[in-house]
């Protein structure tokens, strides 16, 4: 008898008003959605916020809604506006501070576990 295949996943929809905010420092704060083999932050900075110097396997996509970023990736210093897009590869350290207050959305793929807490709820989602 042949095993039948898993069941895919199903659709979810999250709603980002639902998810709580997680407070990381006193400078900034996030919330996130996470998928079999991507996640999803919304990232708050405050003008001046400092994102150390840090590495992980996951490749990054970062979207300023609003604010801007000054990014260290490898020896290259970029400034990221608002409408922009910074792709960091996977592997390749980096760090940021925020030049104003800042919102941002953050891809990762795959998802950082370390951003993950094994005790925490995963988020309600409405099935389709």
């Amino acid at each position: 008898m042949t095993p039948e295949p898993p069941t895919p996943p199903r659709p979810a929809v999250h709603r980002w008003d639902g998810i709580a905010v997680e407070k990381v420092t006193e400078m900034i704060s996030r919330k996130v959605v996470t998928g079999g083999g991507q996640m999803l932050a919304q990232v708050y900075l405050k003008r001046g916020a400092h994102i150390p110097l840090h590495c992980h396997a996951s490749e990054q996509m970062t979207y300023v809604l609003q604010g801007a970023l000054r990014c260290r990736v490898g020896s290259d210093e970029i400034v990221v506006r608002a409408g922009e897009v910074l792709h960091i590869p996977a592997g390749r350290r980096h760090q940021a501070e925020a030049l104003a207050d800042t919102f941002e959305l953050d891809v990762f793929s795959p998802v950082r576990d370390d951003w993950l807490k094994p005790s925490a709820p995963q988020p309600p989602a409405r099935r389709e």
